[in-house]
């Protein structure tokens, strides 16, 4: 199976198990508990039907939208992901040239695996950078001053991830950064040494948004060691109230699902929020992100840019999200699978079969710019 044989996120995802190690590959395929959550959030949109319109001259599709105060050429973008650098080694590097060829939004992680400094300089595409919050306030401050200064348009801070999920494919493995594998999951990584021989030619891995305050040589530090030990669980309302001064710019907040924090995050001056689960990465058995937008558009759509992520794998799931009131949606697995199959090329043509499917459902729906799209256009089951 070749990169020109996927035409869709299934076929991206195939060609991403058979390149990555199992531990790897688990890390970016699995969720949390019994992983209930990560399967509705697609099949969340199975039921709704799009209700389509015609004779309405569609020879001229319009499918650019503003959000976060940023222009995107297409009403998706590539949500900010962890570790990146392990699926390919390029990494955030060809997520970012991927997200600049195609004129939209990227993100880069706290736990990413490039400088948000290199890639601010190497392109001029809406960069966001997606930040935890540690127990040392100190550290919070440093690094938003930090993104600041590198020219980064957009904060968001993930609100969701006050602990680790309980992601029951890592323990069995072992995966941690640095490895500390178990029996199974070092075999896993004897039967593809393909990988092993590009990870260790290749620039040594690193954390940068961290390395000069998380010591990643003395021990390993696990995901989940890091989401429990290095997080402040005592975030709340003030705290954020005060990155939003502090920043004063556009900040978005991701994790967001009911209707009282939405608020909240207006009181309190954010400018947009993401509605997320993580992925069902974090709180199995929580709502779907797709099923609860309408009740957050209806309360706050008003006020602040409602974006949603979760269980996108096709450009009739991001019509539908448009429908129902989001201002743009984000991808997480979509691009990460068509990374780790062949890097920049894959990202590249994961959008790229995106933007298509977006123009011909455009069409098909009879709709020539993204605002014509509406409730009217929709049925639930």
């Amino acid at each position: 199976m070749r990169l020109r044989d996927c035409h869709n996120f299934h076929d991206f995802r195939r060609l991403a198990r058979r390149r990555l190690p199992g531990p790897i590959f688990d890390y970016i395929d699995g969720a949390a508990d019994d992983e209930v959550t990560h399967r509705r959030n697609t099949a969340s949109f199975e039921r709704c039907d799009l209700v389509p319109n015609v004779l309405r001259g569609v020879e001229n599709i319009d499918m650019s939208v503003t959000v976060l105060g940023q222009k995107l050429a297409m009403p998706i973008y590539c949500s900010p992901t962890a570790l990146q650098r392990l699926f390919h080694h390029t990494g955030e590097r060809a997520v970012a040239a991927a997200a600049a060829k195609y004129g939209t939004m990227f993100g880069v992680s706290s736990l990413g695996t490039v400088s948000l400094e290199e890639l601010r300089k190497a392109h001029d595409t809406p960069q966001v950078y997606q930040f935890y919050y540690h127990r040392d306030r100190g550290l919070n401050r440093a690094m938003m001053q930090r993104a600041k200064e590198a020219g980064v348009q957009v904060m968001m801070l993930t609100v969701d991830s006050i602990t680790g999920g309980n992601r029951e494919r890592d323990k069995r493995t072992g995966f941690s950064i640095p490895f500390r594998l178990t029996l199974a999951g070092m075999y896993q990584f004897g039967i593809k040494p393909a990988w092993g021989i590009n990870y260790l030619t290749h620039e040594r891995f690193k954390l940068p948004q961290l390395e000069q305050h998380v010591d990643m040589g003395s021990g390993a530090l696990s995901i989940s060691k890091y989401f429990t030990e290095m997080l402040d669980p005592s975030m709340n309302w003030d705290d954020v109230a005060e990155m939003v001064r502090l920043w004063n710019g556009q900040f978005c907040l991701k994790g967001v699902m009911s209707v009282a924090d939405a608020r909240r995050a207006v009181e309190i001056g954010c400018t947009g929020i993401v509605l997320s689960n993580h992925g069902g990465r974090q709180l199995d058995g929580s709502r779907t992100p797709f099923d609860q937008l309408a009740e957050i558009v209806d309360a706050v759509g008003d006020r602040i840019d409602v974006i949603m992520d979760g269980g996108i794998q096709r450009g009739t799931h991001v019509l539908k999200a448009l429908s129902l009131g989001a201002k743009a949606v984000g991808v997480g697995r979509y691009y990460l699978y068509p990374l780790a199959a062949a890097g920049q090329a894959g990202v590249e043509r994961a959008l790229d079969l995106m933007r298509s499917e977006l123009e011909r459902g455009m069409k098909l729906m009879g709709c020539t710019a993204i605002n014509q799209l509406s409730r009217e256009n929709l049925r639930f089951r």
